[in-house]
């Protein structure tokens, strides 16, 4: 049987090195994910945690795998929602590739696609992720190719 999972996939007009930096630096991850910030020195083996703007943790975990910038897998588990705490890990692969878009004219662009699946059976992280992920990958999308978010907090 397999594990609840989610999977998110969208194309940003930047370069993997951009990606890559906005997905692991502290004050640009505050600035497109609702002021939650991030700790961590993103290399394997290491500590990992989301924390809101008021200093409470979020999510905990630790970095499974680094490889800039190409891909990042974080054993992640919420720590703030007793529901979704008690299901424990999840793991979430994000994966960073060029991809070309109407080669004909030249169009090319970054993959992200983030695949968030649970260690065990429960799926009510799932089911939360699935809502937030669009939002904040949304947000480094615009922010990326805008200079700002889609959605404020």
């Amino acid at each position: 049987m397999s594990k609840p999972s989610y999977v998110y996939v969208t194309y940003i007009r930047s370069t993997p090195e951009q990606v890559w930096a906005a997905l692991t630096d502290p004050q640009t991850i505050r600035k497109y994910w609702f002021g939650i910030t991030a700790e961590s020195d993103f290399k394997s083996g290491a500590a990992w945690a989301l924390k809101f703007e008021d200093g409470r943790v979020a999510d905990t975990g630790e970095i499974l795998d680094a490889d800039p910038p190409r891909r990042l897998v974080i054993r992640w588990r919420n720590e703030f929602k007793p529901e979704l705490k008690a299901e424990g890990y999840s793991r979430c692969t994000m994966q960073i590739e060029m991809a070309d878009y109407y080669p004909d004219f030249g169009g090319k662009a970054v993959k992200l696609s983030i695949h968030h699946e649970s260690e065990g059976d429960g799926d009510k992280f799932i089911v939360a992720v699935s809502g937030g992920w669009p939002k904040v990958i949304s947000n480094l999308k615009s922010l990326l190719e805008t200079g700002d978010v889609a959605f404020k907090s």
